[in-house]
């Protein structure tokens, strides 16, 4: 039996996964060279790995800090995302075999892995400078209205237009005229606000109500603009419109209007400018030359769906509109001189960084302010949203820039380099009074290596293999895999093919001849794992279930993290689970990613953890157990959990919220349910025998979702942990009927736990009556 199947360090590691959260682009890395969704932690993964491959008496903990080696071990991720799990595989001196049916996860794990000279790596990049960097950086310049003077521009700010429907005068959507803050304005309180009479940038306070303009002498109400919400009124006519379909009837995206400016003196300060006519005509000059450049530019259109519509509403139907002229310029010259590089190793990688670059340099961001990292992505909100007031960065970037060409050179691609020659582990240490971490080097093995072609290529000269295909169907032999260790897809949430085209669009081009999995037009496949509907999710995850089952050997472990905020989700999960024949052992709560993470912020009761599931290949025969003691083990075993992370945690993490039990109890009830696959149920009838039908997972499911307000409240409360929807007068079940034709032992089989569940206060009929019809009992 492994480690963890018996034990897991949550609560020392939810601390440290806390801590690696709050910086992960330096604490790993290699696994944030490039953009990728969701990307869980390191830390969490080289634990899971070590209770994976350990003995049950190996404590994980103590083996996180120690150099451990498991040399010719397999693990296989079938979902790899951004290769956390191979990386971490590697390092523990395995060998590791990754999957995803994207070609843009694929490519970015095999840079992260691939060997470069790093002295090679630094000419290219010289090579590549000495070509662009001036052609670029000379576009991207301003006069200092001062010293006549040129000045490198650090940002431009522009503002979404559109024609009024009415009288045809262009409309800025402002819905603010303060495009500048302080990330802290209690302690900055100036701004920069922008005159929409006459163009004079104005420093005010954050929170001034009412300030006169310094050019034209005019009182306005900073805080308001001509858009508010999905409207906007035109100043000329009054006539107030809803934007999209004001777009809709001019059947084209949205115009731009450069109003401001932030560039840099030759002493290193920062200065806001209006945007002058002579700005305005160094865009025109780079359309211009736009127009008669043959460089590559991306030219695939942007396909319906669930992470695409909001930006179609706004009529943006190809990737290319995603940037101005200035900006498609500059990029086109960039990626042309990088594709001339001879070395293709070095070439490819500066390729990835260009991929990466993308992300700042685009018309769907914005301004974070000063005091933090400038740009805000176009990924912030995990989809593509329109942005009314956008930030155009500088694509090549100075010292002073951020999310740029140059800059990410050096603060992204060479750190990362690094860290995979020289990994490193955090160790938590209290510095007055606050937790951080001190680097631990020697622990880990590198990851880089060269990649095999197939399976029977793996050795200790070519220790990885990566698969881009869908992984129901990988070329894998049976019970080859020691351990499936993987961070499936969320029901309904992320769509990675739909916001991976994006980089793909410009990707293409370049890669298609060399790599045949970048000739279609875009990413997105039928055999993707991420469907809208519950039951299409369930079908396609069970495919990729069932081929980890077909690979994984007889005592190997599928440990996958997962959360999710409704019972259709687990219940999607479950199902396929059991229909791949696969049983949960072991369920572990992990601090998930930042807790304040944009989406996370903004939900009234955010999911900090997510569940480890630890499964194994599921056992022949079902047991019976009643649905009452079912219900009142997950409960117990629940409310157990999770106050020992919360005593342990202390105020170093944030506090449970009602989602975190939840998921912890929707993950304990698919434990269970797993286990004995027949959970029965007793039903009066007049003048007839008791009899006991066979409750379903969707049912079951259910009843624990209605005990998580009880257990939210025990959790910080002492006593033993009781449910509030059972009877203590349920009989032992008997197994008079059963799903899916399959009989159920008659013999009782009394749950092995060291505690035995509480009995439970009231009777599960009404509860019951209430779902029958809802949750599909049998």
């Amino acid at each position: 039996m492994a480690a963890i199947e018996q034990q897991f360090p949550s609560e020392q590691l939810s601390l440290l996964a806390e801590l690696e959260s709050w910086r992960k682009e330096i604490n790993r890395p290699t696994y944030h060279m490039h953009k990728w969704w969701a990307t869980r932690l390191g830390s969490v993964f080289r634990a899971i790995l070590i209770g994976a491959l350990s003995e049950d008496e190996q404590d994980i903990w103590e083996s996180f800090y120690q150099a451990l080696r498991f040399p010719g071990k397999v693990v296989f991720d079938p979902f790899m995302g951004a290769g956390t799990i191979v990386g971490e595989a590697l390092k523990l001196g395995c060998y590791a075999i990754g999957a995803d049916i994207n070609p843009v996860s694929v490519f970015q794990v095999r840079k992260a892995l691939e060997p470069v000279s790093h002295e090679e790596l630094l000419a290219a990049f010289e090579r590549v400078a000495a070509k662009v960097a001036q052609p670029i950086g000379q576009l991207y310049q301003t006069r200092d209205p001062e010293s006549k003077l040129p000045l490198p521009l650090l940002y431009a700010f522009w503002v979404m237009s559109v024609p009024c429907p009415a009288c045809g005068t262009p409309v800025h959507l402002f819905d603010t005229t303060i495009f500048a803050r302080h990330a802290y304005p209690q302690r900055v309180p100036t701004c920069q606000s922008v005159c929409l009479d006459c163009g004079t940038i104005n420093e005010i306070r954050y929170d001034a109500s009412l300030v006169r303009c310094r050019g034209c002498q005019t009182n306005y109400d900073p805080h308001r603009g001509p858009a508010r919400h999905s409207q906007a009124t035109c100043p000329s006519c009054q006539h107030t419109f809803v934007i999209v379909q004001a777009l809709a009837q001019e059947g084209r995206p949205p115009g731009y209007h450069l109003y401001a400016l932030l560039a840099l003196r030759p002493d290193g300060s920062k200065v806001y400018l209006p945007a002058t006519e002579d700005d305005r005509r160094q865009v025109a000059l780079a359309g211009e030359r736009l127009r008669s450049h043959s460089g590559p530019l991306p030219a695939t259109p942007i396909l319906a769906g669930h992470n695409t519509d909001q930006i179609r509403r706004y009529q943006f139907t190809s990737w290319r509109q995603l940037f101005n002229e200035r900006q498609l310029y500059c990029l086109s010259l960039l990626l042309e001189a990088i594709l001339a590089e001879p070395d293709e190793a070095c070439r490819e990688l500066l390729l990835l960084l260009f991929s990466g670059t993308l992300e700042f340099n685009n018309m769907l961001c914005s301004y974070k302010g000063e005091g933090t990292g400038a740009v805000r992505h176009l990924f912030y909100h995990h989809i593509l949203k329109p942005e009314r007031m956008a930030l155009e960065n500088s694509v090549w970037g100075t010292p002073k820039s951020s999310g740029c060409f140059s800059t990410l050179f050096y603060s992204r691609l060479l750190p990362a380099l690094r860290y995979r020659q020289r990994p490193f582990e955090l160790a938590l240490t209290e510095e007055k009074g606050r937790l951080t971490g001190k680097k631990i080097y020697g622990l880990s093995a590198s990851p880089v290596t060269p990649l095999a072609s197939h399976f029977t290529e793996l050795s200790e000269q070519r220790r990885a293999l990566l698969l881009c295909t869908d992984s129901a169907q990988v070329p894998l032999p049976d019970g080859s895999v020691d351990a499936i260790i993987t961070d499936p897809p969320y029901f309904d949430f992320v769509h990675y093919s739909e916001l991976a085209d994006f980089f793909y669009a410009w990707l293409r081009p370049a890669l298609r001849e060399r790599y045949p999995e970048f000739a279609p037009e875009t990413t997105r496949s039928p055999y993707e794992v991420q469907q809208k509907e519950a039951e299409a999710f369930s079908e396609a995850l069970c495919r990729v279930f069932r081929e980890c089952r077909r690979v994984l050997k007889a005592e190997g472990l599928l440990v996958f993290s997962f959360h999710h905020s409704r019972t259709e989700g687990w219940a999607a999960v479950g199902e396929a689970l059991l229909q791949a024949g696969l049983a949960i052992a072991a369920v572990h709560p992990i601090k998930a990613e930042l807790a304040l993470a944009t989406p996370k912020s903004q939900t009234r009761s955010p999911i900090n953890y997510d569940a480890i599931l630890v499964c194994k290949h599921q056992a022949a025969r079902r047991e019976p157990l009643s649905c009452a003691e079912a219900l009142a083990t997950v409960v117990q075993e629940t409310v157990a959990r999770l106050r020992s992370l919360q005593m342990a945690a202390g105020q170093q993490l944030p506090a449970l919220s009602r989602n975190d039990c939840f998921v912890l109890a929707q993950a304990q009830a698919l434990r269970l349910f797993s286990r004995f696959r027949c959970l029965l149920r007793t039903t009066p009838a007049p003048a007839e025998p008791e009899v006991s039908l066979e409750v379903s997972l969707a049912t079951f499911l259910e009843l624990v979702a209605q005990e998580v307000e009880s257990i939210w409240q025990q959790v910080s409360a002492s006593g033993p942990a009781t449910a509030t929807a059972c009877t203590p007068s349920l009989a032992p079940a008997t197994a008079n009927s059963s799903a899916a034709g399959q009989p159920c032992s008659s013999r009782s089989s009394p749950l092995r736990t060291g505690a035995q569940p509480q009995p439970l206060p009231w009777s599960l009929q009404e509860i019951f009556d209430s779902l029958d019809g809802k949750a599909g009992n049998s």
